[in-house]
C-alpha cells in the first residue's frame, strides 16, 4: 500500500479541541483541517469512539484523517465521554447518554466557523455501530454516514448472545473495554489533572459484562439502539461495509433489504475486522477513494456517480485450504443492484428423526449433546489480522461433532 504524504490542502493538526456539552463535560477532540479553513468553512467529517485517539488508533487516524483533511475536509476524532482525555465517566455502550453526546458534539461542529453546516459520521465496529445509531436520531446538520462492521440488531447479531446463547466474546470484550476505559488521560493535553480524573475512571467504571448477562433475552435494553425495530428512522445516505471473515457480513444485507428511506450501498470483502484498505486477507480496496466519492456527493454537492453504483458488491470467494492465518483469498468480485435477489426461492423444511429436512412440519422430540469443545475450530468471533492465527481453521473435527441433517 502506498501512504500518500502530499495533499491539495495543507492540513493543520490541533491535537486537543474541547467541546463541552450541556452538563460542562468536556470532550476532547483531535481536529485536522485545511489551513484556510476559518475563512472558507468546510463540511465535516466525525469519528466518535472510545479507543484513545492518542495512542490506542493514532496508527489508523494518520492514515485516513489526514487523506481527507487534505482533499478539503475538516476531520475530527473525538473520545467519548469518560475515555482518552475526555471527562466524565462511560458506565455501557451505545447509551443514551453517548448518542445524545454525539448530538450535541454534531451541533457544535456546524456552528464552528471552519464548517459550513454540513457534518458526515463514519467509523467501524464501535464507530460503525454509533453511526447508525446517531443517525437514528435525525440530527440536521448529519448528511451522510459511512459505517463499517456493525449491526442492526444488538441482541441476535453482536458479541453478546446467539440463538439465545451467551457468547464467549461477551466476557472477553468486557475485559478488553475495562482495560481501554481504565487507563489515564494523557498529562501532556490536561495537565495536572490527570490523576483525578484516572482515579475517578478506576473507582467507578464497572465491568460491562455483568450488565449484559442481566438481559439474556431480547428486551427494551437491547431494543435500544438496534436499528431493526425502526428501518424507517435511518434517513441519510448510508455506505455499509463488511468482511467475510468477520462476524458482521450480515448488517451489509440487512441494510440494503430493509432500509428503505434512503439512499443505501454495500461493500462485502474478503476481511478481518479493519478497515478494507489496510484488512486482510487481501484483495483490499480503495476504500479511502471509495469514502471520498461519497463525502464529497452528499456533503459537497459534486457529482461523483455514488448514487449510480451497484447496491451491493460482493467478493466471491473460491475454496481455499483452512488456514487460520490467510493472507489472500482467491475469487472475483460481482455485483448485484438489488438484493435480495429476485430468482432466490425461500423454502421452509423442518428436522426429521431420521436425520434428514422434511417439508413436513411433524413434532421432533430429541436432546442434541454437543461435545462442549465442538466448535474449536471457527476462530476468533471479529479476527483483527493475518499475523496470528484468529481466522477460521480446519472444522472437519467440528463437522464430527456435529448433529447433521441433510435433504
Amino acid at each position: 500500500m502506498d501512504i500518500v504524504t502530499q495533499f491539495p490542502h495543507k492540513v493543520i493538526d490541533y491535537p486537543d479541541m474541547g467541546i463541552t456539552l450541556s452538563d460542562n463535560c468536556r470532550l476532547s477532540a483531535r481536529v485536522l483541517m485545511p489551513e484556510d479553513a476559518y475563512k472558507n468553512p468546510l463540511p465535516a467529517i466525525l469519528e466518535y469512539i472510545p479507543y484513545r485517539k492518542r495512542d490506542g488508533t493514532i496508527e489508523r487516524d494518520e492514515l485516513m484523517h489526514k487523506y481527507f483533511a487534505g482533499r478539503g475536509y475538516v476531520v475530527l476524532r473525538v473520545d467519548m465521554r469518560g475515555t482518552g482525555e475526555s471527562e466524565g465517566l462511560m458506565f455501557d455502550e451505545y447509551t443514551k447518554e453517548e448518542l445524545s453526546d454525539c448530538v450535541e458534539v454534531i451541533d457544535w461542529i456546524s456552528k464552528q466557523s471552519w464548517c459550513d453546516g454540513n457534518v458526515g459520521m463514519m467509523g467501524k465496529s464501535w464507530g460503525g455501530f454509533n453511526c447508525i445509531q446517531v443517525a437514528m436520531l435525525q440530527p440536521d446538520p448529519l448528511k451522510a454516514i459511512i459505517s463499517g462492521y456493525s449491526t442492526v440488531d444488538r441482541y441476535a447479531d453482536d458479541i453478546h448472545y446467539k440463538g439465545g446463547c451467551l457468547l464467549n466474546e461477551n466476557l472477553s470484550w468486557s475485559g478488553t473495554m475495562l482495560s481501554y476505559s481504565s487507563r489515564p488521560p494523557d498529562p501532556s493535553l490536561v495537565g495536572t489533572r490527570w490523576r483525578e480524573m484516572w482515579l475517578d475512571r478506576l473507582n467507578n467504571i464497572p465491568f460491562y459484562g455483568a450488565k449484559w448477562m442481566k438481559h439474556p433475552n431480547r428486551d427494551e435494553y437491547w431494543k435500544h439502539g438496534s436499528l431493526c425495530e425502526d428501518y424507517d428512522s435511518l434517513n441519510v445516505p448510508t455506505l455499509c461495509f463488511g468482511g467475510w471473515a468477520d462476524n458482521y457480513m450480515n448488517t451489509v444485507s440487512n441494510l440494503i433489504e430493509n432500509a428503505k428511506s434512503c439512499t443505501v450501498k454495500g461493500i462485502v470483502g474478503p476481511w478481518v475486522h479493519q478497515y478494507p484498505h489496510t484488512a486482510d486477507p487481501s484483495p483490499q480496496i480503495g476504500f479511502l477513494q471509495e469514502a471520498l466519492r461519497w463525502w464529497d456527493k452528499w456533503l459537497k454537492g459534486y457529482e461523483t456517480g455514488v448514487e449510480d453504483d451497484p447496491n451491493y458488491r460482493i467478493y466471491l470467494q473460491d475454496s481455499i485450504k483452512p488456514n487460520r492465518k490467510t493472507k489472500h483469498r482467491p475469487g472475483k468480485w460481482i455485483v448485484e443492484k438489488n438484493w435480495p435477489l429476485s430468482e432466490i426461492e425461500m423454502k421452509r423444511l423442518y428436522l426429521s428423526a431420521y436425520g434428514t429436512l422434511s417439508k413436513n412440519s411433524d413434532t421432533l422430540n430429541c436432546v442434541i449433546k454437543s461435545p462442549a469443545n465442538c466448535g474449536f475450530g471457527a476462530g476468533s468471533y471479529f479476527p483483527m489480522s493475518s499475523s496470528v492465527p484468529e481466522q477460521s481453521g480446519d472444522q472437519s473435527v467440528d463437522d464430527a461433532y456435529s448433529v447433521c441433517f441433510e435433504q
